[in-house]
């Protein structure tokens, strides 16, 4: 009886078995068709036209798996949706979300950035600060606002009051505060708001049995505190600023190279610039808490009256302040996008918010800019700073497939093709070799999230825009840019 009670639950078992793996075939053969449905249908909802089989490999890819993938491409050229899948959900889209900063700046800075606005009186210069991230940043080597500062015998005040931002964004990681790419935001930045440190060994020893000895300096000199600490390991030279303070511990590395570490200092508003920017000009600089809004004044036909000679200064009634102009807006648009670069972008936002509101906030010029310029977008996307730090930031593919529109018909590709990389450089330095000068896009990325936003022209001569946003991502970021690539490069050769 044992015998045959065995051999019955073995079946019970095998059927069992059975039951589960149909169920689970059958959950396959679903989800197949529920993507092939969700690819292969209208036009208006979710279609890939023309472009199953390679949509569908990509979406199918194992890397993908866990992923939330949005994608749209658009057929400029013949005016026809050539796929899309998810392309009205929210996506973060991490730098992609430069692109909109850029066309912000594009849009309301004309083609010079301007430095400073000022105005004078026989004995004083007022400046305005408006947030031009070139000011004595390494990038650049001609620095027409610090020469202008430099030449005036007046005495110089900057005027306090337009600055209604934080040092960091909402939603930035707190714990990035020591890295190139989480530099603060300021009203004046200096030197890119970071130092710039320097280890270099000695070409020549005292004596052959000691170790050559390390030199250590700073871009610009400071007068704010270093210590050294002791012999630790690893031995790599390295910088790290308290997290509250402008004060910067050092670890000497035996690395025989020079080496080279950006460290993001604390700029307390103004107070940083006015610590650094006297050694720079030759002169003291002085902060007023006197401040009017310099929107107020932009197109004032009256004529600039005396200044107070004693005491603080104060702004006349109706003086219009005067621009002194930095450099081409191009010049920093494009390191911009091409080293995907967040401090320009930040500041690129906030030059906006001062120029078209006379202070600089992002949530106030975001707000001005949804509601005109970028009214028409198809979602409205939850946006909150210039650089995509933040994983507050909320865009579908629709709308930087729009965007890329705009940029074309406002400014024109010419424009557009110099200021992207294209393959083989910038952020695409290391891809779409195969498409240099046929694809011009924007790259974003953090942990769990790869996007690509740009243009394809194709062997048929179209153009088609495109957006390819991927979220949640796990571990497969190497393989699903390669997919993404393979399937641009099929959407160049086939339209």
């Amino acid at each position: 009886m044992k015998f045959v009670h065995l051999k019955i639950a073995f079946g019970v078992q095998r059927c069992a078995l059975g039951v589960t793996r149909y169920a689970l075939g059958v959950q396959r053969w679903a989800l197949s068709l529920a993507i092939a449905l969700t690819i292969s249908g209208p036009a208006n909802a979710q279609s890939a036209i023309n472009e199953n089989g390679p949509l569908q490999h990509l979406l199918g890819s194992k890397e993908l798996e866990s992923a939330h993938v949005g994608i749209y491409i658009y057929d400029d050229s013949s005016k026809k949706i050539i796929a899309d899948y998810q392309s009205d959900k929210y996506f973060v889209p991490a730098s992609n979300t430069k692109l909109f900063s850029l066309y912000a700046g594009m849009k309301y800075l004309g083609d010079s950035l301007e430095g400073l606005a000022y105005l004078s009186n026989d004995t004083s210069i007022l400046i305005w600060p408006t947030g031009d991230p070139s000011l004595l940043h390494p990038d650049f080597q001609s620095q027409p606002v610090i020469d202008f500062l430099k030449k005036t015998n007046k005495k110089i005040y900057f005027i306090d009051g337009g600055w209604k931002e934080t040092p960091l964004g909402p939603g930035w990681s707190w714990d990035d505060y020591n890295d190139d790419y989480s530099v603060e935001r300021s009203q004046f930045p200096l030197y890119g708001n970071f130092i710039r440190w320097t280890q270099q060994k000695s070409t020549t020893r005292s004596n052959p049995a000691f170790e050559a000895s390390a030199t250590v300096f700073s871009s610009p000199e400071i007068a704010w505190k270093v210590r050294f600490s002791p012999d630790s390991l690893p031995r790599t030279f390295l910088v790290r600023r308290a997290i509250d303070s402008n004060v910067f511990n050092i670890r000497l590395g035996n690395e025989n190279e020079i080496q080279q570490q950006d460290v993001p200092f604390i700029t307390n508003n103004l107070g940083a610039a006015i610590d650094l920017l006297p050694d720079t000009i030759g002169k003291p600089v002085y902060i007023s808490n006197h401040w009017v809004n310099m929107n107020f004044y932009k197109n004032s036909p009256n004529s600039i009256q005396n200044l107070p000679k004693t005491g603080r200064p104060v702004w006349t009634e109706f003086a219009p302040p005067k621009p002194v102009y930095s450099r081409p807006v191009d010049s920093v648009f494009i390191p911009m996008m091409y080293r995907s670069d967040n401090f320009f972008a930040e500041q690129t936002l906030l030059m906006v918010s001062n120029q078209m509101l006379g202070y600089m906030k992002d949530d106030s010029i975001i707000n001005r800019l949804l509601n005109a310029a970028l009214s028409d977008l198809p979602q409205k996307p939850s946006w909150v700073d210039g650089s995509g730090l933040s994983r507050y930031n909320l865009f579908t593919p629709q709308d930087f497939v729009t965007l890329l529109i705009k940029f074309k018909n406002e400014f024109g590709m010419d424009r557009m093709k110099k200021i992207l990389p294209t393959g083989g450089t910038g952020t695409l330095k290391n891809s779409y070799r195969a498409d240099s000068g046929y694809v011009f896009a924007k790259t974003g990325s953090m942990t769990g999230v790869i996007c690509i936003s740009g243009y394809i022209y194709t062997t048929k001569k179209h153009l088609l825009e495109f957006s390819i946003l991927v979220n949640n991502e796990n571990g497969g970021g190497s393989a699903i840019r390669h997919e993404v690539e393979n399937y641009v490069e099929y959407l160049r050769r086939n339209n």
